[in-house]
């Protein structure tokens, strides 16, 4: 059943993104549910690949540009004023704390206003509460129109989170979403004065596409499967480091990492350091369809996640709960929400060990291939907790729920379905 009234504007960094697949499957619920949806992207893709699924997405697609010269950006001024009412009184009461934000995310601000007002937009909704939530609460405040924002990992988690900024954006966000039980009691701890506006709603996938299967017992060769950007946070060095272990141990192991990024060429280098170039293929970046595949035929699946040096850390990686709705067991490390998903028991649907212990990890892929695992009741375990906790359709109306009233609609309203402006996508 659709919000009646509500025009929601997704206001994302980068659309679409490769690795941000939640995105998109928390796009496709909500319309599947009858929403009306738009997205506002404020970069262009840089992306090599992309999955099947933003083609099913019908939310037209509006790339908010940042002007290059002066003149550029006083022509994004004069819509705004001559298109949204008020315009002029509410920038003078931001323009001292505009005055200290960077010009690009003020003018992108501006236009995405405009562009609410022009497309009757009723509510704004941010991924990320770094600079798609800024720029969302910047046209917020010019606009009247309220916005709230889903919070992830790196922008709550990072070094680099400015916390006086942060604390900004959740006193005026309408609600902030926590994807964990985890980040909530975080951001509730850090910001006291805010914990009522926060929510938890985790995310979600579409389960039809994610088929349940009973694990197999595994061959003689241990089939394991590790999928995620190549970057400090997700521990893949750690996972070499195991897969060496259970090698010099005398177990035949098989070791598909797929995901691209910054560290393919030292895992690759580390790799051969261990003895491991015939037991270890990076696979580069796959789509869900191909990462699905790539399940299929694991008999465990690894996310031996870390905090990096920098703070930096995942949320709850949504190829984790892939695995887990397909049954196949699961390794994983008790990082941020992840032991929210991964529990030793009772009933268990995982296995879990400390970030940062290589021998633990190495033991627990040991042990996810032992015959006396129950690798079926565990596996059963994770698919019931996937439909409970998971369901795409579930956080789509908790997210709905959400919505304040919806403004009445007003005579003169045009058709929802605005006609794109210069630099739309499609």
């Amino acid at each position: 059943m659709s919000a009646p009234g509500h025009r929601v504007g997704y206001v994302l960094k980068v659309y679409p993104r490769f690795s941000e697949t939640f995105v998109v499957s928390e796009i496709l619920a909500r319309e599947a549910q009858g929403e009306q949806l738009e997205i506002f992207s404020l970069r262009h893709s840089t992306d090599p690949r992309f999955h099947p699924e933003p083609a099913r997405v019908q939310a037209p697609v509006t790339h908010v540009g940042r002007p290059e010269r002066a003149a550029e950006g006083w022509a994004v001024l004069a819509r705004a004023a001559e298109v949204v009412p008020g315009f002029a009184g509410r920038l003078a009461a931001l323009l001292p704390e505009l005055a200290r934000t960077e010009a690009s995310e003020v003018h992108q601000g501006v236009a995405l206003a405009t562009a609410v007002v022009e497309h009757g937009i009723t509510h704004l909704h941010a991924h990320f509460a770094s600079l798609a939530a800024r720029v969302a609460e910047i046209a917020s405040r010019l606009t009247g129109v309220p916005f709230t924002v889903t919070t992830h990992a790196k922008d709550i988690f990072h070094e680099s989170v400015d916390p006086d900024r942060l604390r900004r954006t959740l006193a005026r966000a309408r609600t902030v979403v926590a994807i964990s039980e985890h980040n909530r009691r975080h951001l509730a701890g850090r910001f006291p004065e805010h914990a009522a506006t926060l929510r938890l709603v985790r995310n979600g996938l579409e389960l039809e596409r994610f088929p349940y299967r009973d694990p197999r017992p595994p061959g003689e060769r241990l089939h394991v499967a590790a999928v995620g950007r190549l970057v400090p946070k997700k521990g893949f060095d750690r996972l070499l480091h195991a897969a060496a272990r259970l090698r010099a141990e005398g177990r035949s192991l098989r070791l598909s990492i797929a995901g691209g990024g910054e560290l393919a060429g030292p895992l690759g280098a580390l790799a051969a350091r261990l003895g491991l170039e015939d037991a270890v293929e990076l696979l580069g970046p796959r789509t869900q369809a191909e990462v699905a595949a790539l399940l299929r035929t694991a008999d465990v699946f690894a996310a031996p996640c870390v905090v990096g040096p920098d703070g930096n850390a995942d949320g709850l990686p949504t190829v984790l709960l892939e695995a887990m709705a397909m049954g196949v067991p699961v390794v994983a490390t008790d990082v941020t929400g992840i032991p929210e998903a991964v529990r030793e028991g009772p009933p268990r649907t995982g296995l879990l060990v400390p970030a940062d212990d290589v021998a633990a990890l190495a033991r627990a892929l040991a042990r996810a291939a032992d015959p006396g695992f129950d690798r079926v009741g565990t596996a059963r375990a994770a698919r019931a907790l996937v439909e409970r906790e998971h369901d795409g359709a579930r956080q789509a109306a908790a997210l709905r729920a959400l919505l304040p009233p919806a403004p009445p609609a007003r005579p003169t309203d045009p058709a929802p379905a605005a006609p794109a402006p210069e630099g739309a996508l499609r």
